[in-house]
């Protein structure tokens, strides 16, 4: 399998070149920039498949960069890497379109890990992250007093959803319900096929919506 593309998005040049040695033993780094217009025009080009993307820029930020690709490139993915950890920072980036926030606490092998796991359509957060997203989405709409989607899961296929959207990973999933992480995987293709969705992204809205966390 070829090493995943990703382009760095920081306006300080030696974050960004810190954060390429380190990930650049684990993924591709094609690209940096530290400027809005330098990163939206060369992300438009290169169309990595994941942008590590700062928050907070002199020129606009890390949400003008991702409104402004996802007109042009939306299928490139976006994890927010950000030395703030303010709820209106996290809930805005995911509202524009990001896929995970971290904090730029984060080790390498975990940063390596979550943009794997943004790649393949996961939504990512340091943990104490996970609840100013799941709170935000869950006050958009009251539970529905019937649910016939949710009806048709069985209570350990709950149970994990509720973990899978509180940010949890398989293995984590499996040493708290004391299952095999194959288990999990099951119950999580289970889960995804009765309520015909794709990925666990796509999951944690729809839990986080029915105030399932």
């Amino acid at each position: 399998m070829d090493a995943l593309r990703v382009f760095l998005v920081d306006d300080h040049a030696m974050f960004r070149a810190g954060v390429r040695a380190e990930l650049g033993k684990r993924v591709n780094v094609i690209g940096e920039a530290g400027t809005v217009a330098a990163a939206v025009a060369a992300i438009n080009t290169e169309k990595p498949d994941v942008v590590l993307l700062d928050v907070h820029m002199p020129d606009g930020g890390g949400r003008a960069v991702l409104e402004a690709v996802r007109r042009v490139s939306p299928d490139v993915k976006f994890l927010a890497l950000s030395v703030s950890d303010a709820a209106e920072d996290v809930i805005g980036l995911i509202r524009a379109g990001a896929r995970g926030y971290v904090t730029k606490t984060i080790s390498p092998d975990e940063l390596a890990d979550a943009v794997r796991r943004v790649a393949e359509g996961d939504a990512v957060f340091s943990p104490r992250l996970a609840g100013f997203v799941l709170d935000a989405f869950a006050s958009r709409s009251e539970a529905p007093v019937a649910d016939p989607e949710l009806d048709q899961l069985t209570n350990r296929e709950r149970e994990v959803l509720r973990l899978l959207a509180r940010g949890y990973a398989y293995k984590e999933i499996a040493k708290e319900l004391f299952i095999s992480i194959k288990t999990v995987e099951t119950h999580v293709s289970n889960v995804l096929r009765k309520l015909q969705m794709s990925n666990r992204y796509e999951l944690s809205r729809w839990a986080a919506d029915r105030r399932l966390v």
